[in-house]
């Protein structure tokens, strides 16, 4: 037979860690978002200043800056909806495969068959965009979770519909 009090010490004690456990995790989720938004300012301002420097910027220097624009933005929606966008990991995919296609048809200046394989892979990307597009919309998988009121859930579909589309 169980006794009542070491029932509910056990329980109380249960509450403790998991609500120690949550801040824990929350907090290094939040350390690592402001790290890594911290990281990607820093490098593209490096890369701008680079740019400067050099006196000239090429497409590819603009692309570059494209591709910490949209490693920026992602972070910002998973800030705000913790949602990771793969939208954006493709969009990032695609950019920098168009820059090495642009940098390598203007550096060696004979296409061959690199710029057919590489022009597939950003049709396949592209095409995997709308599969995730269509996925979101048909399916859409925010439930509420453990002590959210359905208003908050509502809200929080809200924003990563907003966040899903263009």
């Amino acid at each position: 037979m169980k006794i009542k009090w070491a029932e509910t010490l056990k329980q109380s004690m249960h509450g403790l860690a998991e609500s120690l456990g949550d801040l824990l995790v929350e907090g290094f989720h939040y350390l690592a978002l402001f790290g890594i938004g911290g990281i990607t300012a820093w490098a593209a301002v490096t890369a701008f200043l680079q740019m400067i420097e050099k006196g000239h910027i090429t497409v590819d220097d603009i692309l570059l800056l494209f591709i910490y624009l949209e490693l920026g933005a992602m972070v910002g929606i998973y800030f705000k909806t913790n949602h990771m966008p793969v939208r954006f990991l493709i969009y990032v995919a695609i950019t920098a495969l168009t820059r090495l296609l642009i940098s390598d048809v203007s550096h060696h200046q004979s296409p061959d068959m690199g710029v057919v394989y590489v022009s597939g892979a950003i049709l396949l990307l592209a095409l995997a965009i709308l599969v995730v597009r269509y996925a979101s919309s048909n399916f859409p998988s925010v439930t509420p979770s453990k002590g959210e009121s359905k208003s908050a859930s509502s809200s929080r579909s809200a924003q990563a519909e907003a966040a899903d589309t263009d």
